[in-house]
């Protein structure tokens, strides 16, 4: 009985080396082709939030591609800096509307 589980041993773990490492005859696995960004964000407008929640960045092999990711916060920063400027000239705009307002008012007097 001894022997018939040491040969029984040996087989298993030489059939594991084998698939393992391989026969040498066959050829390499070729390299999965890495995954793309099927939808990126719109480029003919702004971005809006419902383009964020669709946003599936692809999964490389060690997590997300850099790549893809440092362009989707490259074009999030850039658009989120105009709106902020915008909403900064907007507000500008506003607090010198109400103050020249005043001022007419007064010249009339």
């Amino acid at each position: 009985m001894f022997w018939f589980l040491l040969i029984t041993m040996v087989v298993v773990v030489a059939a594991v080396t084998l698939a393992v490492v391989g026969g040498g005859d066959s050829e390499v696995l070729p390299d999965a082709a890495p995954e793309q960004l099927v939808d990126p964000l719109p480029l003919s407008r702004p971005v809006d939030r419902s383009d964020v929640e669709a946003l599936r960045l692809p999964v490389a092999a060690r997590g997300y591609r850099m790549e893809d990711v440092d362009d989707v916060l490259d074009r999030l920063a850039a658009e989120l800096a105009e709106r902020d400027a915008r909403i900064a000239e907007l507000e500008a705009a506003l607090a010198g509307a109400p103050a020249s307002r005043e001022t007419a008012e007064g010249d009339e007097r």
